[in-house]
Protein backbone atom coordinates (compact mmCIF):
# COMPACT_ATOMS: atom_id res chain seq x y z
CA UNK A 1 0.00 0.00 0.00
CA UNK A 2 1.24 3.28 -0.93
CA UNK A 3 2.46 5.59 1.95
CA UNK A 4 0.87 8.73 2.55
CA UNK A 5 2.83 12.17 1.63
CA UNK A 6 3.57 14.89 3.76
CA UNK A 7 4.63 18.50 2.38
CA UNK A 8 7.59 19.47 4.15
CA UNK A 9 7.18 22.01 6.66
CA UNK A 10 9.20 24.53 8.56
CA UNK A 11 11.02 23.99 11.65
CA UNK A 12 8.60 24.08 14.80
CA UNK A 13 5.44 24.11 12.73
CA UNK A 14 2.56 21.64 12.83
CA UNK A 15 3.17 19.11 10.60
CA UNK A 16 0.67 19.68 7.28
CA UNK A 17 -1.94 17.05 6.79
CA UNK A 18 -1.27 13.76 5.32
CA UNK A 19 -2.59 13.16 1.53
CA UNK A 20 -3.65 10.14 0.22
CA UNK A 21 -2.44 9.23 -3.28
CA UNK A 22 -4.48 5.93 -3.53
CA UNK A 23 -6.31 2.82 -2.05
CA UNK A 24 -5.01 -0.69 -1.69
CA UNK A 25 -4.59 -0.95 -5.53
CA UNK A 26 -2.37 2.03 -5.92
CA UNK A 27 -4.46 4.11 -7.90
CA UNK A 28 -6.04 7.18 -7.21
CA UNK A 29 -8.58 8.13 -5.07
CA UNK A 30 -11.93 10.12 -5.55
CA UNK A 31 -11.69 13.47 -4.99
CA UNK A 32 -13.70 14.24 -2.11
CA UNK A 33 -16.06 16.45 -3.92
CA UNK A 34 -16.98 13.57 -6.39
CA UNK A 35 -17.69 11.48 -2.98
CA UNK A 36 -19.96 13.72 -1.17
CA UNK A 37 -22.08 13.40 -4.73
CA UNK A 38 -22.24 9.90 -5.04
CA UNK A 39 -23.17 10.10 -1.11
CA UNK A 40 -25.47 12.25 -1.92
CA UNK A 41 -27.15 10.26 -4.80
CA UNK A 42 -27.09 7.17 -2.94
CA UNK A 43 -29.38 8.98 -0.18
CA UNK A 44 -31.90 10.01 -2.79
CA UNK A 45 -32.19 6.51 -4.83
CA UNK A 46 -32.21 4.69 -1.11
CA UNK A 47 -35.24 7.16 -0.14
CA UNK A 48 -38.63 7.19 0.08
CA UNK A 49 -38.68 9.90 -2.73
CA UNK A 50 -37.20 6.92 -5.32
CA UNK A 51 -40.45 4.44 -3.73
CA UNK A 52 -42.75 7.08 -5.07
CA UNK A 53 -41.81 7.44 -8.10
CA UNK A 54 -40.97 4.09 -9.08
CA UNK A 55 -44.50 3.35 -7.74
CA UNK A 56 -45.73 5.69 -9.60
CA UNK A 57 -43.73 4.47 -12.96
CA UNK A 58 -45.25 0.75 -12.06
CA UNK A 59 -48.55 1.67 -11.98
CA UNK A 60 -48.31 3.40 -15.20
CA UNK A 61 -47.12 0.59 -16.95
CA UNK A 62 -49.50 -1.60 -15.85
CA UNK A 63 -51.96 1.02 -16.76
CA UNK A 64 -50.67 0.65 -20.18
CA UNK A 65 -51.24 -2.81 -20.48
CA UNK A 66 -54.86 -2.63 -19.46
CA UNK A 67 -55.19 0.28 -21.98
CA UNK A 68 -53.91 -2.40 -24.54
CA UNK A 69 -55.93 -5.17 -23.81
CA UNK A 70 -59.36 -2.97 -23.58
CA UNK A 71 -58.58 -1.59 -27.70
CA UNK A 72 -60.69 -3.08 -30.10
CA UNK A 73 -57.83 -2.70 -32.65
CA UNK A 74 -55.42 -4.60 -30.41
CA UNK A 75 -57.60 -7.13 -30.13
CA UNK A 76 -58.29 -7.53 -33.35
CA UNK A 77 -54.88 -7.83 -34.78
CA UNK A 78 -54.14 -10.03 -31.59
CA UNK A 79 -56.05 -13.09 -33.66
CA UNK A 80 -53.30 -13.13 -36.11
CA UNK A 81 -50.52 -12.31 -33.90
CA UNK A 82 -48.36 -14.83 -35.15
CA UNK A 83 -48.83 -14.46 -39.05
CA UNK A 84 -48.23 -10.54 -38.50
CA UNK A 85 -46.99 -10.08 -35.38
CA UNK A 86 -46.15 -6.24 -36.65
CA UNK A 87 -49.40 -5.01 -36.43
CA UNK A 88 -50.04 -6.42 -33.08
CA UNK A 89 -47.08 -4.45 -31.94
CA UNK A 90 -48.20 -1.28 -33.79
CA UNK A 91 -51.76 -1.74 -32.35
CA UNK A 92 -50.91 -1.61 -29.04
CA UNK A 93 -48.38 1.63 -29.52
CA UNK A 94 -50.78 3.30 -31.25
CA UNK A 95 -53.58 2.86 -28.30
CA UNK A 96 -51.12 3.23 -25.40
CA UNK A 97 -49.20 6.29 -27.02
CA UNK A 98 -52.45 7.58 -27.69
CA UNK A 99 -54.06 7.19 -24.62
CA UNK A 100 -51.68 9.18 -22.83
CA UNK A 101 -51.01 11.44 -25.26
CA UNK A 102 -54.73 12.10 -24.74
CA UNK A 103 -54.14 12.58 -21.24
CA UNK A 104 -51.08 14.97 -21.65
CA UNK A 105 -53.69 16.87 -24.07
CA UNK A 106 -55.97 16.96 -21.24
CA UNK A 107 -53.99 18.03 -18.09
CA UNK A 108 -50.89 19.85 -19.27
CA UNK A 109 -50.82 20.82 -22.82
CA UNK A 110 -52.59 20.87 -25.51
CA UNK A 111 -50.04 21.03 -28.14
CA UNK A 112 -53.28 21.18 -30.92
CA UNK A 113 -54.99 24.00 -29.72
CA UNK A 114 -55.22 26.90 -31.95
CA UNK A 115 -53.77 29.88 -29.39
CA UNK A 116 -51.36 29.52 -26.72
CA UNK A 117 -54.75 30.75 -24.08
CA UNK A 118 -56.32 27.39 -25.06
CA UNK A 119 -53.60 25.31 -25.01
CA UNK A 120 -52.58 26.14 -21.26
CA UNK A 121 -56.02 25.66 -20.48
CA UNK A 122 -55.58 22.01 -19.49
CA UNK A 123 -52.74 22.97 -16.95
CA UNK A 124 -55.28 25.46 -15.04
CA UNK A 125 -57.68 22.80 -14.96
CA UNK A 126 -55.07 20.45 -13.46
CA UNK A 127 -54.26 22.98 -10.85
CA UNK A 128 -58.35 23.65 -9.92
CA UNK A 129 -58.60 19.66 -9.51
CA UNK A 130 -54.95 19.71 -7.43
CA UNK A 131 -56.05 22.66 -4.84
CA UNK A 132 -58.71 20.59 -2.65
CA UNK A 133 -56.33 17.09 -2.52
CA UNK A 134 -53.35 19.23 -2.03
CA UNK A 135 -55.31 20.48 1.68
CA UNK A 136 -56.76 17.01 2.48
CA UNK A 137 -54.07 15.58 1.89
CA UNK A 138 -51.90 17.67 4.50
CA UNK A 139 -54.31 17.44 6.63
CA UNK A 140 -53.80 13.60 6.15
CA UNK A 141 -49.93 13.77 6.16
CA UNK A 142 -49.97 15.84 9.39
CA UNK A 143 -51.91 13.38 11.16
CA UNK A 144 -49.63 10.63 9.71
CA UNK A 145 -46.27 12.88 11.11
CA UNK A 146 -48.34 12.15 14.90
CA UNK A 147 -48.66 8.72 14.81
CA UNK A 148 -52.17 9.08 13.50
CA UNK A 149 -54.24 7.56 10.87
CA UNK A 150 -56.77 10.29 9.92
CA UNK A 151 -59.15 8.54 7.51
CA UNK A 152 -62.03 10.67 8.11
CA UNK A 153 -61.10 13.55 5.32
CA UNK A 154 -64.67 12.93 3.77
CA UNK A 155 -66.61 13.84 7.10
CA UNK A 156 -64.60 16.89 7.76
CA UNK A 157 -64.61 17.88 4.17
CA UNK A 158 -68.39 17.67 4.09
CA UNK A 159 -68.58 19.42 7.27
CA UNK A 160 -66.76 22.16 6.06
CA UNK A 161 -68.45 22.61 3.00
CA UNK A 162 -71.67 22.78 4.76
CA UNK A 163 -70.38 25.25 7.11
CA UNK A 164 -69.13 27.06 4.55
CA UNK A 165 -71.82 26.72 2.31
CA UNK A 166 -74.23 28.10 4.59
CA UNK A 167 -72.36 31.31 5.40
CA UNK A 168 -72.18 31.70 1.82
CA UNK A 169 -75.64 31.70 0.95
CA UNK A 170 -77.13 32.97 4.11
CA UNK A 171 -75.37 36.01 5.06
CA UNK A 172 -74.87 39.58 3.39
CA UNK A 173 -72.08 40.46 4.06
CA UNK A 174 -69.21 43.20 2.46
CA UNK A 175 -67.06 41.83 -0.22
CA UNK A 176 -63.91 40.73 0.83
CA UNK A 177 -65.00 40.02 4.37
CA UNK A 178 -68.02 37.78 3.19
CA UNK A 179 -65.11 35.54 1.71
CA UNK A 180 -62.83 35.61 4.56
CA UNK A 181 -65.64 34.41 7.02
CA UNK A 182 -67.10 31.72 4.94
CA UNK A 183 -63.55 30.27 4.67
CA UNK A 184 -62.82 30.58 8.33
CA UNK A 185 -65.90 28.96 9.56
CA UNK A 186 -65.12 26.30 7.26
CA UNK A 187 -61.85 25.62 8.35
CA UNK A 188 -62.97 25.74 11.81
CA UNK A 189 -65.66 23.28 11.20
CA UNK A 190 -63.39 20.69 10.05
CA UNK A 191 -61.01 21.16 12.85
CA UNK A 192 -63.82 20.74 15.71
CA UNK A 193 -64.74 18.30 13.27
CA UNK A 194 -61.64 16.21 13.22
CA UNK A 195 -61.08 17.33 17.32
CA UNK A 196 -63.63 14.82 18.73
CA UNK A 197 -61.84 11.92 17.19
CA UNK A 198 -58.58 14.04 19.04
CA UNK A 199 -60.56 14.23 22.26
CA UNK A 200 -61.87 10.39 22.17
CA UNK A 201 -58.52 9.33 21.61
CA UNK A 202 -56.87 11.34 24.11
CA UNK A 203 -59.48 10.83 26.86
CA UNK A 204 -60.06 7.55 26.11
CA UNK A 205 -57.68 5.50 23.97
CA UNK A 206 -60.15 4.89 21.62
CA UNK A 207 -58.41 4.25 17.65
CA UNK A 208 -58.85 7.43 15.30
CA UNK A 209 -59.47 4.83 12.61
CA UNK A 210 -62.48 3.69 14.19
CA UNK A 211 -63.82 6.80 15.08
CA UNK A 212 -62.71 8.91 12.21
CA UNK A 213 -64.80 6.44 10.12
CA UNK A 214 -68.22 6.25 12.64
CA UNK A 215 -67.55 10.27 11.98
CA UNK A 216 -67.36 9.94 8.29
CA UNK A 217 -70.83 8.40 8.37
CA UNK A 218 -72.63 10.74 10.93
CA UNK A 219 -71.45 13.90 8.67
CA UNK A 220 -72.80 12.16 5.22
CA UNK A 221 -76.23 11.28 6.62
CA UNK A 222 -76.46 14.66 9.33
CA UNK A 223 -75.29 16.31 5.09
CA UNK A 224 -78.48 14.59 3.76
CA UNK A 225 -80.95 15.69 6.67
CA UNK A 226 -80.27 19.55 6.43
CA UNK A 227 -80.07 19.16 2.37
CA UNK A 228 -83.30 17.65 2.14
CA UNK A 229 -85.13 19.91 5.26
CA UNK A 230 -86.84 23.27 4.21
CA UNK A 231 -85.32 26.20 6.00
CA UNK A 232 -81.86 24.22 6.17
CA UNK A 233 -79.67 23.56 3.61
CA UNK A 234 -82.12 23.03 1.27
CA UNK A 235 -82.66 25.77 -1.37
CA UNK A 236 -86.32 27.32 -1.13
CA UNK A 237 -88.49 26.03 -3.14
CA UNK A 238 -86.25 23.46 -4.48
CA UNK A 239 -87.50 19.48 -4.16
CA UNK A 240 -83.90 18.66 -4.63
CA UNK A 241 -81.63 18.38 -1.86
CA UNK A 242 -79.31 21.45 -2.97
CA UNK A 243 -78.40 24.24 -1.48
CA UNK A 244 -78.61 28.16 -3.03
CA UNK A 245 -76.52 29.57 -5.18
CA UNK A 246 -73.61 30.92 -3.41
CA UNK A 247 -73.57 34.77 -3.65
CA UNK A 248 -71.04 36.66 -5.64
CA UNK A 249 -69.54 38.34 -2.51
CA UNK A 250 -68.60 34.97 -1.18
CA UNK A 251 -67.07 33.14 -4.59
CA UNK A 252 -63.34 32.71 -4.66
CA UNK A 253 -62.10 35.11 -7.81
CA UNK A 254 -60.68 33.47 -10.36
CA UNK A 255 -56.96 33.91 -10.97
CA UNK A 256 -56.72 34.21 -14.87
CA UNK A 257 -59.90 35.88 -15.66
CA UNK A 258 -63.45 34.32 -16.30
CA UNK A 259 -61.96 31.80 -18.91
CA UNK A 260 -60.40 29.53 -16.87
CA UNK A 261 -61.37 27.61 -13.44
CA UNK A 262 -58.47 28.69 -11.94
CA UNK A 263 -59.47 30.86 -8.40
CA UNK A 264 -57.24 31.61 -5.66
CA UNK A 265 -58.24 29.30 -3.19
CA UNK A 266 -55.14 27.73 -5.32
CA UNK A 267 -52.93 30.69 -3.65
CA UNK A 268 -54.67 30.00 -0.01
CA UNK A 269 -53.27 25.96 -0.89
CA UNK A 270 -49.73 26.92 -1.64
CA UNK A 271 -49.78 29.54 1.48
CA UNK A 272 -51.19 26.18 3.90
CA UNK A 273 -47.98 24.30 2.01
CA UNK A 274 -45.12 26.84 3.25
CA UNK A 275 -47.08 26.98 6.66
CA UNK A 276 -47.35 23.29 7.27
CA UNK A 277 -43.45 23.14 6.03
CA UNK A 278 -42.74 25.74 8.91
CA UNK A 279 -44.67 23.81 11.53
CA UNK A 280 -43.57 20.14 11.40
CA UNK A 281 -39.60 21.65 10.81
CA UNK A 282 -39.04 25.03 12.52
CA UNK A 283 -42.43 25.04 15.54
CA UNK A 284 -42.20 24.11 18.93
CA UNK A 285 -45.40 22.96 18.22
CA UNK A 286 -44.49 20.63 15.20
CA UNK A 287 -41.58 19.04 17.05
CA UNK A 288 -43.92 17.28 19.56
CA UNK A 289 -46.11 16.10 16.60
CA UNK A 290 -43.16 14.04 14.99
CA UNK A 291 -42.07 13.54 18.84
CA UNK A 292 -45.71 11.89 19.07
CA UNK A 293 -45.52 10.01 15.52
CA UNK A 294 -42.30 8.90 16.68
CA UNK A 295 -42.23 7.40 20.18
CA UNK A 296 -45.64 8.39 22.57
CA UNK A 297 -43.86 7.28 25.65
CA UNK A 298 -40.41 8.64 24.78
CA UNK A 299 -42.52 12.26 23.81
CA UNK A 300 -44.10 11.54 27.42
CA UNK A 301 -40.97 11.19 28.55
CA UNK A 302 -39.46 14.35 27.15
CA UNK A 303 -42.13 16.71 28.97
CA UNK A 304 -44.54 16.73 25.95
CA UNK A 305 -48.49 16.71 27.12
CA UNK A 306 -49.26 13.47 25.02
CA UNK A 307 -53.20 14.22 25.16
CA UNK A 308 -53.21 17.84 24.66
CA UNK A 309 -51.00 17.03 21.42
CA UNK A 310 -52.98 14.26 20.70
CA UNK A 311 -56.02 17.09 20.21
CA UNK A 312 -54.28 19.32 18.44
CA UNK A 313 -52.52 17.72 15.87
CA UNK A 314 -56.43 16.19 15.11
CA UNK A 315 -57.44 19.81 14.91
CA UNK A 316 -54.71 20.82 12.16
CA UNK A 317 -55.17 18.10 10.34
CA UNK A 318 -58.75 18.84 10.36
CA UNK A 319 -58.44 22.48 9.34
CA UNK A 320 -56.41 21.36 6.38
CA UNK A 321 -59.33 19.36 5.40
CA UNK A 322 -61.77 22.16 6.11
CA UNK A 323 -59.80 24.26 3.71
CA UNK A 324 -60.28 21.47 0.80
CA UNK A 325 -63.89 22.08 1.38
CA UNK A 326 -64.14 25.57 1.30
CA UNK A 327 -62.56 25.47 -1.97
CA UNK A 328 -65.01 22.90 -3.44
CA UNK A 329 -68.35 24.85 -2.25
CA UNK A 330 -66.59 28.68 -2.83
CA UNK A 331 -64.31 27.44 -5.46
CA UNK A 332 -65.48 25.37 -7.98
CA UNK A 333 -69.25 25.14 -6.94
CA UNK A 334 -70.91 28.19 -7.29
CA UNK A 335 -74.81 27.12 -8.06
CA UNK A 336 -74.95 25.28 -5.07
CA UNK A 337 -74.00 21.53 -4.02
CA UNK A 338 -75.63 18.77 -2.66
CA UNK A 339 -74.20 15.75 -0.55
CA UNK A 340 -71.56 14.48 -3.32
CA UNK A 341 -69.62 18.04 -2.77
CA UNK A 342 -66.68 15.40 -1.13
CA UNK A 343 -66.44 14.23 -5.15
CA UNK A 344 -63.94 11.27 -3.38
CA UNK A 345 -61.56 13.87 -1.91
CA UNK A 346 -61.32 12.62 0.84
CA UNK A 347 -60.26 9.13 0.26
CA UNK A 348 -57.93 10.19 -2.27
CA UNK A 349 -56.05 12.70 -0.06
CA UNK A 350 -54.70 9.50 1.79
CA UNK A 351 -53.17 8.48 -1.87
CA UNK A 352 -51.70 11.53 -2.09
CA UNK A 353 -50.27 11.82 1.71
CA UNK A 354 -49.09 8.23 0.84
CA UNK A 355 -47.31 9.10 -2.40
CA UNK A 356 -46.13 12.37 -0.92
CA UNK A 357 -44.50 10.82 1.85
CA UNK A 358 -45.99 13.01 4.73
CA UNK A 359 -44.04 16.50 3.38
CA UNK A 360 -45.78 19.30 2.53
CA UNK A 361 -43.51 19.32 -1.03
CA UNK A 362 -43.90 15.56 -1.35
CA UNK A 363 -48.25 16.39 -1.30
CA UNK A 364 -47.91 19.25 -3.26
CA UNK A 365 -46.43 17.35 -6.50
CA UNK A 366 -48.53 14.47 -5.40
CA UNK A 367 -51.71 16.43 -5.54
CA UNK A 368 -50.81 17.85 -8.93
CA UNK A 369 -50.15 14.63 -10.68
CA UNK A 370 -53.71 13.40 -9.59
CA UNK A 371 -55.33 16.73 -10.04
CA UNK A 372 -53.60 16.08 -13.92
CA UNK A 373 -55.19 12.69 -13.23
CA UNK A 374 -58.65 13.64 -12.65
CA UNK A 375 -58.55 16.66 -15.72
CA UNK A 376 -56.78 14.00 -18.40
CA UNK A 377 -58.80 10.95 -17.74
CA UNK A 378 -61.40 12.58 -19.00
CA UNK A 379 -59.77 13.69 -22.29
CA UNK A 380 -58.04 10.27 -22.86
CA UNK A 381 -62.05 8.42 -22.70
CA UNK A 382 -63.68 11.27 -24.86
CA UNK A 383 -60.50 11.38 -27.70
CA UNK A 384 -59.67 7.74 -27.51
CA UNK A 385 -62.74 5.82 -25.73
CA UNK A 386 -60.25 4.47 -23.20
CA UNK A 387 -62.28 3.85 -19.58
CA UNK A 388 -61.84 6.49 -17.34
CA UNK A 389 -61.98 3.56 -14.62
CA UNK A 390 -58.41 2.80 -15.69
CA UNK A 391 -57.44 5.64 -14.41
CA UNK A 392 -58.68 4.96 -11.01
CA UNK A 393 -56.74 1.83 -11.22
CA UNK A 394 -53.59 3.42 -11.83
CA UNK A 395 -54.11 5.87 -8.65
CA UNK A 396 -54.79 2.39 -6.80
CA UNK A 397 -52.11 0.64 -8.01
CA UNK A 398 -49.85 3.84 -7.04
CA UNK A 399 -51.12 3.02 -3.60
CA UNK A 400 -50.60 -0.61 -3.97
CA UNK A 401 -46.70 -0.23 -5.04
CA UNK A 402 -45.99 2.62 -2.24
CA UNK A 403 -47.37 -0.05 0.63
CA UNK A 404 -44.79 -2.70 -0.79
CA UNK A 405 -41.46 -0.58 -0.78
CA UNK A 406 -39.50 -3.69 -0.98
CA UNK A 407 -41.02 -5.20 -4.27
CA UNK A 408 -40.47 -1.45 -5.98
CA UNK A 409 -36.50 -1.74 -4.46
CA UNK A 410 -36.55 -5.10 -6.41
CA UNK A 411 -37.88 -3.86 -9.56
CA UNK A 412 -35.28 -0.71 -10.16
CA UNK A 413 -32.34 -2.43 -7.55
CA UNK A 414 -32.58 0.30 -5.31
CA UNK A 415 -30.29 0.18 -2.56
CA UNK A 416 -31.94 0.08 1.18
CA UNK A 417 -32.93 2.73 3.53
CA UNK A 418 -29.76 3.76 5.71
CA UNK A 419 -27.14 1.67 3.92
CA UNK A 420 -23.86 2.39 4.55
CA UNK A 421 -21.23 2.96 1.16
CA UNK A 422 -18.08 0.86 1.70
CA UNK A 423 -15.41 2.54 3.33
CA UNK A 424 -12.62 3.19 0.94
CA UNK A 425 -9.27 1.58 2.21
CA UNK A 426 -6.68 4.52 2.99
CA UNK A 427 -9.28 7.34 3.97
CA UNK A 428 -9.85 8.54 7.67
CA UNK A 429 -6.49 9.50 8.37
CA UNK A 430 -6.34 12.71 6.49
CA UNK A 431 -8.89 14.39 8.43
CA UNK A 432 -11.31 14.10 5.24
CA UNK A 433 -14.36 12.58 6.21
CA UNK A 434 -15.42 9.15 5.49
CA UNK A 435 -18.93 7.80 4.03
CA UNK A 436 -20.02 6.46 7.33
CA UNK A 437 -19.02 10.40 8.76
CA UNK A 438 -20.38 11.78 5.86
CA UNK A 439 -23.92 9.53 5.68
CA UNK A 440 -24.34 10.23 9.88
Amino acid sequence: MSEPTRAAAPAGAAPAPATDTGGTDGGAATPPGDRRWHEAFARIVSGGWAVSLGAVVLAILAGSVMIAFTDEAVQESAGYFFARPADTFAAIGQAVGGAYAALFRGAVWNYEADSFAAAVRPLTQSLTYATPLIAAGLGVAVAFRAGMFNIGGQGQLLVSAAAAGWVGFAFDLPVGLHLVVAVVVGILAGALWAGIAGLLKAATGAHEVIVTIMLNYIAFYLLSYLLATPGLLQAPGSANPKTPAMAETAVMPGLLGDRYNLHVGFLLVLGAVVLVWWLLNRSSLGFGFRALGENAHAARVAGIDVRRTTVLAMGVAGALVGLAGTTQVLGLITTGFGADIDAGVGFDAITVALLGGSSPVGVLLAGILFGAFKAGGSSMQALEGVPIEIVLVVQSLIVLFIAAPPLVRAVFRLPQPGGRARRRPGRGATGTPTSQEVAA
